[in-house]
């Protein structure tokens, strides 16, 4: 498996740790923000994660800004992206069941120890395939090639 990470000027210490855990789990990593300095703005990280997952370089990606809400709403801009930004292993099992998530989001703030746990989960969580979700994820797929416009 490899993943792409990448964060804003807030997560550097942070991806670093996380990096070191990845690879730890025999997980590849591309690092998308080698580089990052106070003035850096997180939609070029997230948009550069959100290309790497689109083009199959990477199965997943993983996001991380001060709040992990701006780098989330960045990464949905790209076509065929659901990124959602989680703050709890819970929310990384449901993002993958429900709505077959293809990118993590989380703030810096989080717990390291929970970060593991939302990681583990999150990559190693399937989508239910569940009829009701199949036709949600379909549905936002079509909005985004403009074949469905709603109710």
């Amino acid at each position: 498996m490899k993943i792409a990470i990448a964060t804003d000027h807030a997560g550097r210490e942070l991806k670093l740790k996380v990096i070191e855990y990845l690879l730890q789990n025999h997980i590849e990593v591309l690092d998308l923000s080698k580089v990052n300095t106070p003035t850096d703005d997180y939609p070029d990280f997230a948009f550069a994660v959100a290309k790497s997952v689109v083009n199959k370089e990477v199965q997943y990606g993983i996001l991380i800004c001060t709040t992990g809400i701006g780098i989330s709403i960045a990464a949905n801009k790209v076509k065929g992206i659901r990124c959602a930004n989680v703050h709890n292993v819970h929310d990384a099992k449901m993002t993958r069941v429900d709505n077959n998530a293809n990118i993590l989001a989380f703030s810096s703030s989080l717990d390291f120890e929970e970060i593991k746990e939302i990681i583990k989960t999150f990559i190693n969580t399937e989508f239910s395939f569940e009829e009701r979700h199949i036709r949600r994820v379909e549905k936002i797929i079509k909005y985004e090639n403009g074949e469905y416009n709603g109710l």
